[in-house]
Protein backbone atom coordinates (compact mmCIF):
# COMPACT_ATOMS: atom_id res chain seq x y z
CA UNK A 1 0.00 0.00 0.00
CA UNK A 2 1.06 3.64 -0.92
CA UNK A 3 2.11 5.51 2.17
CA UNK A 4 1.68 9.22 3.11
CA UNK A 5 4.97 9.96 1.93
CA UNK A 6 4.73 8.05 -1.50
CA UNK A 7 1.36 8.93 -2.55
CA UNK A 8 1.86 12.42 -3.44
CA UNK A 9 5.41 11.53 -5.33
CA UNK A 10 3.56 8.62 -6.85
CA UNK A 11 0.60 10.80 -8.10
CA UNK A 12 3.00 13.58 -9.42
CA UNK A 13 5.07 11.23 -11.51
CA UNK A 14 1.79 10.20 -13.05
CA UNK A 15 0.18 13.67 -13.70
CA UNK A 16 3.73 14.41 -15.37
CA UNK A 17 3.80 11.51 -17.64
CA UNK A 18 -0.19 12.45 -18.84
CA UNK A 19 0.99 16.28 -19.04
CA UNK A 20 4.33 14.97 -21.03
CA UNK A 21 2.51 12.67 -23.20
CA UNK A 22 -0.59 15.70 -24.07
CA UNK A 23 2.20 18.40 -24.68
CA UNK A 24 4.21 16.17 -26.79
CA UNK A 25 0.48 15.98 -28.65
CA UNK A 26 -0.22 19.55 -29.04
CA UNK A 27 3.64 20.46 -29.97
CA UNK A 28 3.00 18.25 -32.60
CA UNK A 29 -0.08 19.69 -33.68
CA UNK A 30 -0.28 22.14 -36.92
CA UNK A 31 -1.10 25.13 -35.70
CA UNK A 32 -4.49 27.15 -35.81
CA UNK A 33 -6.26 24.04 -35.43
CA UNK A 34 -6.19 24.20 -31.33
CA UNK A 35 -9.35 26.46 -30.79
CA UNK A 36 -11.65 24.60 -33.51
CA UNK A 37 -13.23 22.46 -31.93
CA UNK A 38 -16.64 22.66 -30.74
CA UNK A 39 -17.70 22.79 -26.56
CA UNK A 40 -17.73 19.19 -25.06
CA UNK A 41 -20.99 19.70 -23.74
CA UNK A 42 -24.43 19.40 -25.51
CA UNK A 43 -23.76 17.97 -29.18
CA UNK A 44 -26.64 16.45 -30.41
CA UNK A 45 -24.34 14.55 -32.40
CA UNK A 46 -23.99 11.78 -29.87
CA UNK A 47 -27.92 11.76 -28.96
CA UNK A 48 -28.94 8.37 -30.24
CA UNK A 49 -31.90 8.92 -32.53
CA UNK A 50 -34.84 7.07 -30.25
CA UNK A 51 -35.80 4.17 -31.34
CA UNK A 52 -33.13 3.26 -33.28
CA UNK A 53 -33.16 3.28 -37.05
CA UNK A 54 -33.64 -0.72 -37.76
CA UNK A 55 -30.57 -2.29 -39.14
CA UNK A 56 -27.96 -4.58 -38.27
CA UNK A 57 -24.46 -3.99 -36.29
CA UNK A 58 -21.84 -1.76 -37.67
CA UNK A 59 -24.95 0.30 -39.95
CA UNK A 60 -24.12 3.71 -39.95
CA UNK A 61 -26.46 6.12 -38.63
CA UNK A 62 -24.77 9.27 -38.66
CA UNK A 63 -21.33 10.66 -39.54
CA UNK A 64 -19.53 14.04 -40.34
CA UNK A 65 -15.86 14.84 -41.05
CA UNK A 66 -14.04 16.63 -38.20
CA UNK A 67 -10.42 17.60 -37.09
CA UNK A 68 -8.07 15.36 -34.93
CA UNK A 69 -5.64 18.05 -34.09
CA UNK A 70 -2.48 16.15 -33.78
CA UNK A 71 -2.57 14.96 -37.23
CA UNK A 72 -4.72 17.21 -39.28
CA UNK A 73 -1.71 17.54 -41.76
CA UNK A 74 -1.39 13.95 -41.61
CA UNK A 75 -4.88 12.04 -42.04
CA UNK A 76 -8.52 12.55 -42.82
CA UNK A 77 -11.25 12.70 -39.67
CA UNK A 78 -14.82 11.83 -39.88
CA UNK A 79 -16.69 10.75 -36.17
CA UNK A 80 -19.87 8.48 -36.86
CA UNK A 81 -22.25 6.97 -34.91
CA UNK A 82 -23.09 3.25 -35.58
CA UNK A 83 -25.14 0.39 -34.53
CA UNK A 84 -23.94 -2.17 -32.35
CA UNK A 85 -24.55 -4.64 -29.65
CA UNK A 86 -24.86 -4.05 -25.52
CA UNK A 87 -24.15 -6.46 -22.95
CA UNK A 88 -27.52 -7.95 -23.03
CA UNK A 89 -27.51 -8.03 -26.66
CA UNK A 90 -29.74 -5.24 -27.27
CA UNK A 91 -28.63 -2.91 -30.12
CA UNK A 92 -27.21 0.46 -29.40
CA UNK A 93 -25.70 3.09 -31.09
CA UNK A 94 -21.64 4.08 -30.18
CA UNK A 95 -19.67 7.04 -32.07
CA UNK A 96 -16.36 6.95 -32.76
CA UNK A 97 -13.55 8.50 -35.13
CA UNK A 98 -12.32 7.58 -38.45
CA UNK A 99 -9.07 8.17 -39.04
CA UNK A 100 -7.17 7.68 -43.03
CA UNK A 101 -3.52 8.63 -43.46
CA UNK A 102 -2.96 10.97 -46.52
CA UNK A 103 -2.63 9.45 -50.14
CA UNK A 104 -3.51 6.10 -48.46
CA UNK A 105 -6.67 3.96 -50.20
CA UNK A 106 -8.87 3.13 -47.64
CA UNK A 107 -10.15 0.04 -49.51
CA UNK A 108 -6.78 -1.43 -49.43
CA UNK A 109 -4.88 -0.54 -46.40
CA UNK A 110 -4.34 -2.35 -43.27
CA UNK A 111 -7.42 -1.29 -40.68
CA UNK A 112 -6.16 -1.12 -36.88
CA UNK A 113 -9.50 -0.94 -34.43
CA UNK A 114 -8.02 0.73 -31.59
CA UNK A 115 -9.35 0.65 -28.33
CA UNK A 116 -8.47 3.35 -25.94
CA UNK A 117 -7.71 3.17 -22.30
CA UNK A 118 -9.43 4.61 -19.47
CA UNK A 119 -10.53 8.31 -19.98
CA UNK A 120 -13.34 8.68 -17.60
CA UNK A 121 -17.17 8.45 -16.81
CA UNK A 122 -18.21 12.36 -18.15
CA UNK A 123 -18.88 13.38 -21.53
CA UNK A 124 -16.39 15.19 -22.08
CA UNK A 125 -13.64 12.63 -21.52
CA UNK A 126 -14.96 10.52 -24.48
CA UNK A 127 -12.24 10.04 -27.27
CA UNK A 128 -13.74 11.02 -30.09
CA UNK A 129 -13.89 14.95 -28.31
CA UNK A 130 -9.93 14.16 -26.97
CA UNK A 131 -9.16 13.29 -29.96
CA UNK A 132 -10.33 16.32 -31.81
CA UNK A 133 -8.85 19.01 -29.30
CA UNK A 134 -5.49 17.03 -29.42
CA UNK A 135 -5.98 16.16 -25.88
CA UNK A 136 -5.74 12.18 -26.54
CA UNK A 137 -3.09 10.78 -24.28
CA UNK A 138 -2.39 7.48 -26.81
CA UNK A 139 -1.80 9.77 -29.46
CA UNK A 140 1.38 8.28 -30.10
CA UNK A 141 0.64 4.87 -30.66
CA UNK A 142 -2.14 6.48 -32.95
CA UNK A 143 0.66 8.60 -34.73
CA UNK A 144 2.61 5.37 -35.06
CA UNK A 145 0.34 3.13 -36.70
CA UNK A 146 -1.12 6.38 -39.25
CA UNK A 147 2.88 6.74 -40.13
CA UNK A 148 2.81 2.84 -41.16
CA UNK A 149 -0.18 4.09 -44.06
CA UNK A 150 -3.33 2.01 -41.61
CA UNK A 151 -6.49 3.51 -41.04
CA UNK A 152 -7.14 3.82 -37.55
CA UNK A 153 -10.47 3.52 -36.27
CA UNK A 154 -11.44 4.32 -32.43
CA UNK A 155 -14.68 3.49 -30.37
CA UNK A 156 -15.94 6.10 -27.69
CA UNK A 157 -17.84 2.41 -25.71
CA UNK A 158 -20.96 2.60 -25.16
CA UNK A 159 -23.04 5.19 -23.41
CA UNK A 160 -20.71 8.86 -24.04
CA UNK A 161 -23.76 11.27 -24.50
CA UNK A 162 -24.42 14.70 -22.91
CA UNK A 163 -26.42 12.50 -20.38
CA UNK A 164 -23.62 9.88 -20.04
CA UNK A 165 -24.04 6.48 -19.32
CA UNK A 166 -20.75 4.76 -19.77
CA UNK A 167 -20.36 0.87 -19.13
CA UNK A 168 -17.11 0.58 -17.98
CA UNK A 169 -15.28 -2.29 -18.02
CA UNK A 170 -18.57 -4.68 -19.27
CA UNK A 171 -16.05 -6.52 -21.95
CA UNK A 172 -18.77 -7.63 -23.73
CA UNK A 173 -20.07 -4.43 -24.74
CA UNK A 174 -16.38 -3.21 -25.09
CA UNK A 175 -15.74 -5.81 -27.57
CA UNK A 176 -18.72 -5.11 -29.73
CA UNK A 177 -18.32 -1.47 -30.08
CA UNK A 178 -14.20 -2.44 -31.45
CA UNK A 179 -16.06 -4.77 -33.77
CA UNK A 180 -18.62 -2.45 -35.10
CA UNK A 181 -16.53 0.31 -35.48
CA UNK A 182 -14.53 -1.78 -38.36
CA UNK A 183 -18.13 -2.72 -40.08
CA UNK A 184 -19.13 1.38 -39.58
CA UNK A 185 -16.08 2.08 -41.49
CA UNK A 186 -16.59 -0.38 -44.28
CA UNK A 187 -20.33 0.98 -44.78
CA UNK A 188 -19.22 5.13 -44.76
CA UNK A 189 -19.66 6.18 -48.30
CA UNK A 190 -16.92 8.96 -47.35
CA UNK A 191 -14.50 5.77 -46.58
CA UNK A 192 -15.09 2.63 -47.71
CA UNK A 193 -13.18 0.80 -46.10
CA UNK A 194 -12.11 -2.72 -47.81
CA UNK A 195 -14.55 -5.51 -47.14
CA UNK A 196 -11.34 -8.18 -46.99
CA UNK A 197 -8.81 -5.95 -45.79
CA UNK A 198 -6.17 -6.81 -42.88
CA UNK A 199 -7.55 -5.98 -39.35
CA UNK A 200 -5.83 -5.61 -36.26
CA UNK A 201 -7.41 -5.45 -32.54
CA UNK A 202 -5.26 -3.58 -30.04
CA UNK A 203 -5.70 -1.23 -26.82
CA UNK A 204 -4.28 -0.94 -23.68
CA UNK A 205 -6.00 -1.37 -20.46
CA UNK A 206 -9.50 -0.68 -20.49
CA UNK A 207 -8.68 -1.17 -24.17
CA UNK A 208 -6.73 -3.94 -23.92
CA UNK A 209 -9.85 -5.90 -22.54
CA UNK A 210 -11.33 -4.52 -24.77
CA UNK A 211 -9.23 -5.89 -27.56
CA UNK A 212 -9.53 -9.51 -26.51
CA UNK A 213 -13.05 -9.23 -26.06
CA UNK A 214 -13.67 -8.22 -29.50
CA UNK A 215 -10.92 -11.06 -30.59
CA UNK A 216 -13.23 -13.64 -28.55
CA UNK A 217 -16.59 -12.69 -29.92
CA UNK A 218 -15.13 -12.09 -33.09
CA UNK A 219 -15.58 -15.61 -34.59
CA UNK A 220 -19.37 -15.63 -34.05
CA UNK A 221 -20.48 -12.01 -33.96
CA UNK A 222 -17.70 -10.97 -37.38
CA UNK A 223 -16.41 -14.30 -38.87
CA UNK A 224 -16.22 -11.88 -41.77
CA UNK A 225 -14.03 -9.79 -40.66
CA UNK A 226 -10.17 -10.48 -42.17
CA UNK A 227 -8.65 -10.74 -38.41
CA UNK A 228 -4.59 -11.04 -38.56
CA UNK A 229 -3.55 -9.92 -34.98
CA UNK A 230 -4.20 -8.73 -31.57
CA UNK A 231 -2.02 -6.58 -29.10
CA UNK A 232 -3.40 -6.15 -25.59
CA UNK A 233 -1.59 -4.52 -22.77
CA UNK A 234 -2.64 -4.00 -19.12
CA UNK A 235 -5.62 -6.31 -19.71
CA UNK A 236 -7.96 -6.49 -16.78
CA UNK A 237 -9.16 -9.83 -17.44
CA UNK A 238 -10.20 -11.00 -13.53
CA UNK A 239 -12.23 -8.09 -12.33
CA UNK A 240 -12.89 -9.64 -8.78
CA UNK A 241 -8.96 -9.67 -8.73
CA UNK A 242 -8.81 -6.42 -10.28
CA UNK A 243 -11.00 -4.94 -7.49
CA UNK A 244 -9.15 -6.71 -4.50
CA UNK A 245 -5.89 -5.16 -6.23
CA UNK A 246 -7.90 -1.18 -5.65
CA UNK A 247 -9.65 -1.17 -2.24
CA UNK A 248 -7.82 0.96 -0.64
CA UNK A 249 -4.89 2.09 -3.05
CA UNK A 250 -3.81 4.74 -5.84
CA UNK A 251 -6.22 4.01 -8.21
CA UNK A 252 -9.35 3.32 -6.25
CA UNK A 253 -11.41 5.64 -8.47
CA UNK A 254 -11.04 2.91 -11.25
CA UNK A 255 -13.16 0.58 -8.69
CA UNK A 256 -15.67 2.82 -8.17
CA UNK A 257 -16.18 3.87 -11.60
CA UNK A 258 -15.91 0.12 -12.83
CA UNK A 259 -19.35 -0.56 -10.27
CA UNK A 260 -20.64 2.37 -11.70
CA UNK A 261 -20.36 1.47 -15.42
CA UNK A 262 -21.49 -2.44 -14.62
CA UNK A 263 -24.27 -0.66 -12.89
CA UNK A 264 -25.17 0.87 -16.48
CA UNK A 265 -24.68 -2.45 -18.02
CA UNK A 266 -26.61 -4.28 -16.09
CA UNK A 267 -30.04 -2.45 -14.26
CA UNK A 268 -30.94 -5.02 -11.86
CA UNK A 269 -27.75 -4.69 -10.00
CA UNK A 270 -28.94 -1.53 -8.75
CA UNK A 271 -25.64 0.02 -7.20
CA UNK A 272 -27.96 2.40 -5.89
CA UNK A 273 -29.31 0.62 -3.08
CA UNK A 274 -25.60 -0.15 -1.79
CA UNK A 275 -24.37 3.45 -1.98
CA UNK A 276 -24.57 6.10 1.21
CA UNK A 277 -25.07 9.77 0.61
CA UNK A 278 -21.20 10.51 0.02
CA UNK A 279 -21.50 7.27 -3.03
CA UNK A 280 -24.48 8.72 -4.42
CA UNK A 281 -22.70 12.19 -4.38
CA UNK A 282 -19.77 10.87 -5.86
CA UNK A 283 -20.80 8.93 -8.64
CA UNK A 284 -22.99 11.64 -9.41
CA UNK A 285 -20.20 13.94 -9.75
CA UNK A 286 -17.71 11.55 -11.91
CA UNK A 287 -20.66 11.48 -14.76
CA UNK A 288 -21.07 15.12 -14.22
CA UNK A 289 -17.38 15.59 -14.91
CA UNK A 290 -14.73 13.29 -13.64
CA UNK A 291 -11.94 12.07 -16.47
CA UNK A 292 -8.59 9.86 -15.84
CA UNK A 293 -7.12 12.89 -13.64
CA UNK A 294 -9.80 13.39 -11.45
CA UNK A 295 -10.57 9.39 -10.78
CA UNK A 296 -7.07 9.42 -9.64
CA UNK A 297 -6.06 12.47 -7.77
CA UNK A 298 -9.46 12.50 -6.29
CA UNK A 299 -10.56 9.05 -4.94
CA UNK A 300 -6.39 7.46 -4.44
CA UNK A 301 -6.42 5.35 -1.34
CA UNK A 302 -10.13 5.38 -0.41
CA UNK A 303 -12.32 2.40 0.20
CA UNK A 304 -15.98 1.33 -0.13
CA UNK A 305 -17.09 1.17 2.82
CA UNK A 306 -16.83 5.34 2.63
CA UNK A 307 -19.03 5.17 -0.07
CA UNK A 308 -21.24 2.11 0.56
CA UNK A 309 -23.76 0.84 3.35
CA UNK A 310 -22.93 -2.85 2.26
CA UNK A 311 -20.73 -3.57 0.00
CA UNK A 312 -21.82 -5.69 -4.03
CA UNK A 313 -19.17 -6.52 -4.65
CA UNK A 314 -19.11 -10.22 -3.21
CA UNK A 315 -22.56 -10.87 -4.17
CA UNK A 316 -24.63 -13.31 -6.05
CA UNK A 317 -25.73 -10.77 -8.40
CA UNK A 318 -22.83 -9.02 -8.87
CA UNK A 319 -20.62 -11.93 -8.87
CA UNK A 320 -22.58 -13.35 -11.83
CA UNK A 321 -22.49 -10.42 -14.13
CA UNK A 322 -18.73 -10.26 -13.35
CA UNK A 323 -18.20 -13.81 -14.31
CA UNK A 324 -19.53 -13.20 -17.53
CA UNK A 325 -16.90 -10.36 -18.16
CA UNK A 326 -13.95 -13.02 -17.33
CA UNK A 327 -11.31 -13.59 -20.10
CA UNK A 328 -9.99 -16.40 -21.57
CA UNK A 329 -13.02 -18.19 -21.94
CA UNK A 330 -12.19 -18.32 -25.54
CA UNK A 331 -9.78 -19.51 -27.98
CA UNK A 332 -8.77 -16.97 -30.24
CA UNK A 333 -7.15 -17.69 -33.47
CA UNK A 334 -5.16 -15.14 -34.63
CA UNK A 335 -0.98 -14.22 -32.79
CA UNK A 336 -1.68 -12.32 -30.14
CA UNK A 337 0.46 -10.25 -27.88
CA UNK A 338 -0.01 -9.30 -24.58
CA UNK A 339 2.35 -7.05 -22.40
CA UNK A 340 2.09 -5.66 -18.83
CA UNK A 341 4.17 -3.92 -16.34
CA UNK A 342 5.39 -6.10 -13.49
CA UNK A 343 5.08 -3.24 -11.06
CA UNK A 344 1.88 -2.30 -12.12
CA UNK A 345 0.30 -0.66 -9.11
CA UNK A 346 -3.45 -0.27 -11.37
CA UNK A 347 -4.26 -3.21 -13.04
CA UNK A 348 -2.88 -6.19 -11.07
CA UNK A 349 -0.25 -8.17 -12.83
CA UNK A 350 -0.39 -12.07 -11.48
CA UNK A 351 -4.31 -12.00 -13.06
CA UNK A 352 -2.83 -10.76 -16.52
CA UNK A 353 -0.16 -13.06 -16.40
CA UNK A 354 -2.66 -15.98 -15.46
CA UNK A 355 -4.80 -14.82 -18.67
CA UNK A 356 -1.58 -15.51 -20.79
CA UNK A 357 -1.36 -18.74 -19.26
CA UNK A 358 -4.92 -19.72 -20.11
CA UNK A 359 -4.85 -19.10 -23.50
CA UNK A 360 -1.31 -21.07 -23.82
CA UNK A 361 -3.37 -23.50 -22.46
CA UNK A 362 -6.15 -23.36 -25.12
CA UNK A 363 -3.77 -23.20 -27.61
CA UNK A 364 -3.58 -19.27 -28.54
CA UNK A 365 -0.08 -18.72 -30.52
CA UNK A 366 0.25 -16.04 -27.60
CA UNK A 367 3.42 -13.90 -26.96
CA UNK A 368 4.11 -12.31 -23.31
CA UNK A 369 6.21 -9.75 -22.72
CA UNK A 370 6.78 -7.61 -19.38
CA UNK A 371 8.89 -5.08 -17.95
CA UNK A 372 9.97 -3.64 -15.08
CA UNK A 373 7.50 -0.71 -15.08
CA UNK A 374 3.87 0.57 -13.47
CA UNK A 375 0.83 1.03 -15.30
CA UNK A 376 0.74 4.76 -16.19
CA UNK A 377 4.52 4.27 -17.77
CA UNK A 378 3.70 0.98 -19.81
CA UNK A 379 0.77 3.28 -22.43
CA UNK A 380 4.31 4.35 -23.40
CA UNK A 381 6.82 1.64 -22.88
CA UNK A 382 4.79 -0.98 -25.01
CA UNK A 383 4.51 0.95 -28.08
CA UNK A 384 7.67 -0.51 -29.72
CA UNK A 385 7.25 -4.30 -28.95
CA UNK A 386 3.37 -3.83 -29.98
CA UNK A 387 3.91 -1.44 -33.25
CA UNK A 388 6.87 -3.96 -34.58
CA UNK A 389 4.46 -6.89 -33.79
CA UNK A 390 1.57 -5.47 -35.81
CA UNK A 391 4.38 -4.92 -38.89
CA UNK A 392 5.17 -8.89 -38.58
CA UNK A 393 1.24 -9.78 -38.98
CA UNK A 394 0.90 -7.13 -42.07
CA UNK A 395 3.78 -8.46 -43.72
CA UNK A 396 3.09 -12.20 -43.13
CA UNK A 397 5.85 -13.39 -40.94
CA UNK A 398 5.61 -16.12 -38.38
CA UNK A 399 4.56 -15.53 -35.24
CA UNK A 400 7.03 -15.78 -32.51
CA UNK A 401 4.59 -17.35 -29.30
CA UNK A 402 5.97 -17.83 -26.17
CA UNK A 403 3.72 -20.59 -24.58
CA UNK A 404 5.82 -23.68 -23.32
Amino acid sequence: MLTTTTRPRRLAAVCAALAAALAATLAAAPAGHAQSAPQPRDDSFYEPPSPLPSGAPGDVIRSRPTTAVAVADRAKAWQVMYRSTDALGQPMAVVGTVLVPNGVDPATAPVVSFAAGTHGPAFRCRVSYMSQIGAFYEQPAVNDMLAQGWVVLMTDYEGYRPQPKTTYVTGRSEGHAVIDMVRAAQRMPEVRVGASSKVMFRGYSQGGGASLWAAELAPQYAPELNLIGVVAGGVPADLVQVTLFLEGKFGFGFLLYALSGLDNAYPELDLEKYLNDTGRAAVAEMAAGDCTLELLVKYQGKRLNEFMTTSPVLTEAWLARVQENKLGGAAIGVPVLQYHGIDDNIVAYRQAKQLSADYCAKGVALTWKELPKDHIAMVFHGNKDALAFMKDRVAGAPAAPTCA
